[in-house]
């Protein structure tokens, strides 16, 4: 994926659009696609879905922006690529910007949320964090919760985490990081709710592994100053937001920046105690 921001408008009309899980606590519709290109599945989604008032969300952006931080501080992830098209639903035509990612599974590979693997395979009163540990995932999981705290995941509920296995080759493997668009400011529809956001707020959020607290769940990270190769950088901003400014406005990828960026500098504090 050379290029992450497909700005010429593409006929996508012929994709059939169906409801993603629903996920525990989170509002509105988000619809999911996929189709075979050169033999390859890919697979695509949209933002907040209104019937009435068309794609509302601006979700894939997110998917993007974290995206491009996650390269950055060096985190596997799964890549993502935002393009603007004409769609269908229900016999109408949408103007609107969706995501575009490949299948992270492997030939041979099935996949399972965590959830439901760890529900089958846990030990009597053994915690999710605990579970995780003892399969091995410990630094893939500290490194998730980080991430969800720069960027405020509100949806990191247990089938936004994937096992992976090969029952022939008997191996087993988290996938990367995915599903990152319930993030940011994704509950601000207006300039005037983006100005008024507080960028360090503790909201409740919908977490698998740890609290409902992105900030307490950092409790759960003994060597927070490991977790990052690399450190986000003020001169970040730019690769960030490149070709973003036709999808969000300069206030919202402004509001959006300072929010990181006060989360980082909390999070390098955190790393210093």
């Amino acid at each position: 994926m050379n290029r992450k921001v497909i700005v010429e408008k593409q006929d996508l009309t012929y994709l059939k659009w169906s409801h993603a899980r629903n996920s525990s606590g989170t509002a509105g519709t988000f619809l999911k696609s996929q189709s075979i290109i050169s033999g390859e599945k890919i697979y695509y989604k949209l933002s907040n879905f209104d019937s009435e008032k068309g794609i509302i969300g601006h979700e894939c952006v997110n998917e993007i922006i974290v995206d491009r931080l996650l390269t950055i501080l060096g985190v596997e992830h799964l890549e993502y690529r935002l393009i603007h098209a004409d769609i269908e639903i229900d016999g109408k035509v949408h103007d609107t910007w969706l995501c575009e990612s490949k299948d992270f599974k492997q030939k041979g590979e099935t996949k399972s949320a965590l959830d439901s693997y760890y529900q089958i395979n846990r030990e009597p009163n053994e915690s999710r964090y605990e579970f995780c540990i003892k399969n091995g995932w410990q630094k893939y999981i500290d490194t998730m919760l980080a991430v969800d705290y720069l960027i405020l995941n509100r949806d990191r509920h247990g089938a936004n985490i994937e096992v992976l296995r090969n029952g022939r080759k008997h191996m087993m493997r988290i996938a990367p990081l995915f599903d990152h668009g319930l993030s940011f400011l994704c509950s601000c529809y207006s300039d005037e709710e983006i100005e008024r956001f507080d960028i360090l707020a503790d909201k409740p959020c919908q977490n698998f592994i740890g609290s409902r607290s992105t900030f307490e769940n950092l409790n759960l990270i003994t060597e927070k100053n490991t977790i990052f190769q690399s450190k986000l950088k003020l001169q970040d901003k730019e690769k960030l937001f490149k070709d973003l400014s036709f999808v969000l406005s300069e206030v919202h990828r402004d509001k959006i920046w300072d929010m990181l960026w006060a989360r980082w500098c909390q999070y390098e504090k955190l790393c210093n105690l």
